[in-house]
């Protein structure tokens, strides 16, 4: 007759499962703070409080029927601590009498070997790897926990939220107090993409807007071709409604003025112009010398 694992090991592997699976399968859902959860929890713990009482009578009855030296030792393996044996089953070295009991024979090589049982803390991983793998793979297929892209979903709109505070408290940009950045020119790329490339054409060599890589310009507001690209796009064009003041009605931000301004003023005078040969638009407008400096 075996000893049974102890109501307490049961209780926390209970508990361990249970937060696994609230975790894989609804871990936005504020679980640990849910009446739903706790009251799931309190549920199991009673069930095996249960379940280990029928044990204690079924255990008695089969105890009962043990001859006098077998109880003496059911009850000596009982008394030992519960890790303790873990530990034993796992380094403890049989005797000489005992690894005659579990002694293999080949016979036919004169090869033997000891049938050692695999130790409990060996088996208890195995099936709670087992358990994990089903578990794991099921809320992989389906729900979104630990998805690369739903992850990535999950960060983005974490990250936008952020922005949008950061938008919220942060100066606001105006023609005043802009300053160029050369870091400022990727995300001017993007942003000059989306909300100016359709009229100035990709990389701004023109279209129906006029090029912005040569040295010709229509409007000239602003001392320093810098200051004078977010003066156009707080106030638009005067001499073309098409250029509308992108600022002022809400479409970009001065942060992102900013921004387009600094790829603006890259393209212009950073980078070889995109001449009528390459593709680019004919020069409109004036010859402009800017004042040197980009503020």
């Amino acid at each position: 007759m075996k000893t049974r694992t102890p109501i307490s090991i049961y209780i926390l592997v209970t508990v361990g499962l249970t937060i696994m699976a609230f975790e894989m399968f609804a871990h936005n859902s504020g679980y640990f703070s849910s009446p739903f959860f706790w009251g799931l929890m309190l549920i199991a713990i009673i069930l095996l409080l249960i379940m280990n009482s029928i044990g204690d009578l079924i255990e008695n009855q089969n105890f009962s029927k043990l001859s006098a030296e077998q109880k003496v030792q059911y009850l000596k393996e009982k008394n030992t601590p519960y890790f303790k044996k873990l530990w034993n089953s796992a380094f403890k070295k049989q005797s000489a009498t005992e690894e005659k009991d579990i002694l293999i024979d080949h016979g036919f090589d004169g090869i033997t070997e000891l049938d050692n049982s695999l130790p409990k803390w060996w088996i208890g991983l195995f099936w709670f790897g087992c358990i994990f793998c089903a578990v794991y793979l099921t809320a992989f297929a389906f729900t979104d926990y630990a998805h690369p892209d739903a992850e990535l979903n999950t960060e983005t709109k974490q990250m936008l939220a952020s922005i949008t505070e950061f938008e919220k408290t942060a100066p606001q940009v105006t023609l005043e107090n802009a300053k160029y950045s050369a870091d400022n020119i990727t995300e001017g790329q993007e942003l000059f993409k989306t909300n100016c490339a359709t009229c100035h054409g990709e990389g701004g060599k023109g279209g129906i807007g006029p090029n912005l890589t040569d040295s010709h310009w229509i409007n000239v507001k602003q001392k320093s071709l810098f200051k004078n690209v977010i003066w156009m796009l707080e106030n638009g064009s005067p001499n073309n409604p098409t250029m509308r003041p992108l600022i002022k009605e809400g479409v970009i931000t001065g942060r992102d003025a900013e921004k387009i301004a600094a790829y603006i003023y890259h393209i212009n005078q950073e980078i070889p112009p995109i001449s009528l040969a390459q593709g680019g638009a004919a020069p409109q407008g004036e010859v402009v010398i800017w004042e040197n400096g980009n503020n």
